[in-house]
């Protein structure tokens, strides 16, 4: 008798197959005449869950009055499931169980959290859901002060869970349409879902090294790399932001006071990293301002973390690997370490295939929708690095527009490599040929 083959994914295969699964549950409960306020299309649905699955937050519909409360926790469970990771949530039923993850799980556990190897992964899982639920418990109280007494102790907890669970997993989804631009210049606000969004964004690795270490100096390379490129992009970005835009009657020279200037400038900064949410009104910014927030946004956030983008560390070693080349050294060092070959070739790789998928949605969304280039060339990047920022033409999207995006936010948040990685079949190279020379530049 013939044996019976059986589906098999590889780790990478599994994690697109579980992922396009949940966007695809979620589309179907998008659907349910209970989810919405009115009629929803499919595609409107469809690109509604994968948003929310992959944590990016452009929205074709107004999540608070389109969606009844129903449809608003199906968003917010996507967010939440996206933001930590099927496989993570597979993981903690396996041990709820009493069942052994077995060494085949712990790799596409390992793949799903984008670890280089496989020691502490569990930990990491069980570490990951821990301070998730601590931070965004005590961020929602933090947020009920302020919002409890403006809305009542149902409608003020319900907001503050929301975007507590919203802002710590970079989606940028919030009831309001005007997202918040209504708390501009509010320090509870402005420093609460920053601080969600900026920790979400560092990622888990980072923060668990963090709380173990609680020393700097005994922290690893990934973790300084992280914390210190994370504080220098977001001042500079910051002060760009404020000297740019400082005299825009649209933006922040609509703004009385001084403090508020400054409170909007530091949260249009740092949201571009991933976040999504704003205070101000993306589409009345300076093209210099849009061309600078291009550029956070295509960086992203950090591995293991909620946020998407190529990433700041592969970012951060494809600048720094400039200065040995320049040196005429063979390799580079960082903090009295070298660094691999074979990161660099990562790094690289993943900037070259996410600049291939944007160039690429951006040729179809010029043939496709009738909006101005710049304005189709920040759409595609917000997506890509599942930021859900927008100068206002996503509810306008045709439905090939909307298609593309669709795309470019799958692959924003599973990554670039993720995906070529699912559709190649890895081989080994048995010949070894002979090294020839290649002049370039």
């Amino acid at each position: 008798m013939k044996k019976i083959k059986y589906l098999t994914f590889n780790p990478s295969q599994l994690l697109v197959v579980v992922f396009f699964l949940f966007i695809i549950f979620g589309s179907v409960l998008l659907m349910l005449p209970i989810s919405t306020n009115g009629t929803i299309s499919y595609i409107d649905a469809l690109f509604t869950a994968t948003s929310a699955m992959t944590v990016t937050g452009l929205a074709v519909m107004d999540t608070g009055n389109d969606f009844t409360v129903f449809g608003q926790v199906v968003i917010l469970a996507l967010i939440q499931a996206g933001g930590l990771g099927i496989m993570s949530f597979a993981v903690m039923i396996y041990m709820a169980l009493g069942r052994k993850v077995g060494f085949k799980r712990r790799i596409e556990i390992k793949q799903a959290l984008n670890q280089s190897s496989l020691d502490g992964v569990l930990e990491l899982v069980k570490a990951l859901f821990i301070y998730s639920f601590i931070i965004e418990s005590l961020a929602m109280l933090v947020l009920a002060i302020r919002w409890v007494p403006e809305f009542g102790w149902v409608e003020g907890l319900y907001y503050s869970l929301f975007h507590s669970i919203s802002a710590f997993n970079n989606a940028g989804f919030s009831i309001w349409s005007d997202s918040l631009t209504g708390y501009v210049g509010d320090p509870i606000i402005n420093l609460m879902i920053t601080f969600l969004f900026i920790t979400g964004g560092i990622g888990f690795t980072v923060l668990i090294d963090v709380w173990h270490k609680r020393s700097y100096k005994k922290l690893t390379l990934h973790s300084k790399l992280m914390m210190s490129g994370t504080l220098v992009v977001n001042f500079v970005a910051m002060f760009m932001f404020f000297i740019l835009e400082f005299q825009n009657p649209d933006t922040l020279g609509a703004l009385s006071s001084w403090k508020d200037q400054l409170w909007a400038s530091y949260f249009q900064a740092v949201t571009p990293r991933t976040a999504g949410f704003n205070t101000l009104d993306i589409g009345s910014l300076n093209d210099s301002t849009v061309t600078m927030m291009l550029l956070l946004m295509f960086i992203g956030a950090g591995s293991a973390s909620t946020g998407g983008g190529i990433k700041l560390t592969s970012f951060l070693i494809l600048v720094l690997s400039i200065i040995p080349l320049l040196q005429q050294k063979s390799q580079i060092n960082i903090g009295k370490r070298s660094i691999k070959p074979a990161i660099i070739f990562r790094a690289l790789s993943i900037s070259i295939l996410s600049v291939l998928l944007i160039l690429t949605a951006v040729f179809i969304m010029t043939i496709s929708e009738d909006a101005p280039f710049i304005e189709i060339v920040f759409e595609v990047v917000s997506a890509f690095g599942t930021v859900g920022l927008s100068m206002g033409i996503t509810a306008d999207l045709s439905p090939i527009g909307k298609l593309a995006i669709i795309f470019v936010m799958f692959f924003g948040k599973l990554g670039p490599l993720n995906l070529a990685f699912s559709l190649s079949r890895p081989k080994q190279d048995k010949i070894r040929y002979p090294v020839a020379d290649i002049l370039t530049g």
